[in-house]
């Protein structure tokens, strides 16, 4: 069924809507919350609430790219899972992925007054992001938006784990060195 047609189905209220969602979303949700919390039980949950907030939302919302809002929406709700559930640890993960980026990105302190800030550091990584090639672009939202593994990425590009792993450092340095261009201190 076309995204039209699903989106339809929640206008009209019909119940279809959700298990037309979960047929042909189900499983791409489900993995970008696995790779995000690594708990099955977790992951089928935020699935679920995803599900949930898209019956509450449409209407009035009308998604264009519906299966990128679905992303947006599982996305944040297993960030704010992992948040939850955080353990003093670090290893692996969302912990890892954090790690990677922690060099080139400044922490968010949590601060209400922060907000304006953490929108023009956004909107100053998409415009780093739409700089780079087709091919580091997808790399870099794969494995830090997505949350895949190197492994996964490499598999799914057809290449060798090294060329991912040397992408992903260049794409940070290039990050960092951006980000200091534009006087964000780190």
């Amino acid at each position: 069924m076309q995204d039209e047609q699903i989106i339809e189905l929640y206008w009209t209220r019909s119940q279809q809507a959700i298990q037309e969602t979960a047929d042909k979303y189900g499983g791409f949700l489900g993995k970008i919350s696995w790779n995000i919390l690594c708990n099955r039980e977790d992951a089928e949950e935020c699935v679920n609430d995803t599900y949930l907030r898209a019956w509450n939302a449409i209407p009035p919302t009308r998604p264009s790219a519906f299966q990128t809002w679905l992303a947006r929406i599982i996305r944040n709700l297993s960030l704010d899972r992992w948040k939850q559930r955080q353990a003093d640890k670090r290893g692996g993960g969302m912990e890892l992925l954090l790690g990677e980026l922690e060099d080139c990105i400044p922490a968010s302190r949590g601060r209400p007054d922060r907000v304006l800030e953490d929108q023009a550091l956004a909107d100053l990584i998409g415009a780093f992001l739409r700089q780079l090639s087709q091919e580091n672009r997808r790399i870099f939202l794969r494995r830090y938006w997505y949350g895949e593994p190197v492994a996964d990425i490499a598999s799914g590009l057809g290449c060798g784990q090294g060329k991912i792993k040397s992408s992903l450092y260049r794409t940070r340095q290039g990050l960092r060195t951006y980000l200091e261009k534009e006087e964000i201190a780190l």
